[in-house]
């Protein structure tokens, strides 16, 4: 087999360790320079391949690459951009494959979540058709660890960490101040369809009755009478009421309750905000002070709080992305096996799914995870969420404030004509 250039790029919602995952893949394929020549990183994702704005990897120093490891966000640029289906608009399947073949390239690596996995999927049979194979290989990351066939995805230990880490600081904001101020804390986070990093609140609770002390969950049918009740005893008992509500909770019909009326670029839902929802809630019901706060991009952006079992496996699905090309597998993805049923005798290994049964399947909180009340999780779920979080995994300091990668983001010239229109 001749040697081949790779494209890697990134998709979607970023996380603190997707370059982690970039740094897998980009140190792995320079190990293996006898199969694959050099690699181009996609400048904003998919859209870099479109438009023929290929980044030049080769043209970062291997201090910068290696600095990719311990630096959040997407440094090579994402994007939330969905490529139709085949038969909505196959121009853009085929214009992939045009900037493959002018650039030499054999391997295509996407770094994405379920949407990502099925455009791997379909360029890699789209481009067996037209006469030009590209081994796609599919590298997973999402925040909300909806994934399929991994028992978790890369990005989701360290949001797992950051929020159960916030949960219990905030606590203890509120208990100190509850007796004349704050009675009710509510923090909202990720997470449409799935409550996974909801869940994740409840690793701050060391002792019975310690926050949070109510978790909302989108696989949770929200009860505002239940709710309600729920918060009054809450504040009874301790004083205070901290919450932790999945940005996806929604009423038994379906209705988000921070429904904002729109949608994005994928069609998703566009949520307006459940904590303030929630809080007025509680103010107009139970007259109860209240505060509220927003996770947001500060949760998939912390970095400096990273799980250090997050970012070796963000790597280590990088590395056998590049592994599984070399070694002649296509349209798959590496998955995190877990091995062991507690953080005590926790260990993992690297397996693989084919991408035809990965593609926008979501992957939910099972039952079995999820308190008899529906406002907490089981020690089940304890056991499951508890090693994701483990070990610390510092960036560099400098004047007290992290050092993070910053690259060059050389081009490379292109070869085909002008004028795809991307967006």
């Amino acid at each position: 087999m001749s040697k081949k250039n790779a494209f890697y790029a990134q998709s979607g919602g970023v996380t603190a360790v997707i370059n982690a995952s970039a740094c897998g893949v980009i140190e792995t394929a320079s190990q293996h320079s006898d199969n694959i020549g050099k690699v181009y990183a996609g400048l904003n994702g998919i859209v870099g391949a479109l438009k023929e704005e290929l980044i030049d990897v080769s043209q970062e120093s291997t201090e910068t690459i290696a600095a990719l490891r311990h630096t959040p966000s997407g440094a090579f640029g994402s994007c939330r951009y969905k490529l139709k289906s085949l038969e909505q608009n196959r121009a853009e399947y085929e214009r992939l494959i045009e900037v493959f073949k002018a650039h030499d390239i054999g391997y295509f690596f996407y770094n994405g979540g379920g949407d990502s996995a099925d455009t791997c999927l379909k360029i890699s049979q789209l481009s067996e058709k037209m006469g030009y194979p590209i081994q796609a290989i599919h590298i997973p990351k999402t925040v909300d660890n909806d994934l399929p066939f991994t028992d978790n995805c890369p990005g989701f230990g360290s949001v797992a960490k950051y929020v159960a880490v916030s949960t219990k600081e905030a606590a203890l904001d509120v208990a100190s101040m509850c007796a004349t101020s704050t009675k009710v804390f509510i923090l909202e986070v990720m997470g449409r369809h799935a409550g996974w990093i909801a869940a994740a609140g409840a690793l701050a609770q060391e002792q019975e009755g310690d926050a949070p002390h109510i978790i909302l969950l989108p696989e949770v049918a929200f009860d505002k009478e239940k709710f309600l009740a729920k918060v009054q005893q809450t504040v009874a008992d301790n004083g205070y009421c901290v919450i932790v509500a999945s940005e996806g909770a929604q009423y038994e019909d379906g209705t988000f309750l921070a429904d904002a009326g729109s949608v994005d670029a994928f069609g998703h839902k566009q949520l307006g905000g459940v904590a303030p929802t929630l809080a007025k809630m509680v103010k107009d019901e139970l007259g109860l002070k209240y505060h509220w706060a927003l996770a947001d991009y500060l949760q998939r952006a912390a970095r400096h709080i990273a799980s250090a079992t997050d970012v070796e496996q963000a790597y280590a699905v990088g590395k056998a992305a590049v592994e599984a090309a070399i070694a002649g597998k296509n349209a798959i993805m590496p998955t995190i096996e877990r091995n062991g049923s507690s953080a005590a005798d926790y260990s993992w290994s690297i397996g693989e799914a084919p991408l035809s049964e990965v593609a926008n399947v979501e992957k939910f909180m099972p039952k079995e995870f999820i308190s008899e009340d529906g406002f907490g999780i089981t020690q089940a779920g304890r056991d499951y969420l508890e090693p994701l979080i483990q070990g610390e995994d510092y960036p560099p300091y400098k004047n007290g404030i992290p050092q993070y990668a910053r690259l060059n983001k050389v081009l490379v010239d292109k070869k085909l004509e002008e004028g795809f229109d991307v967006l």
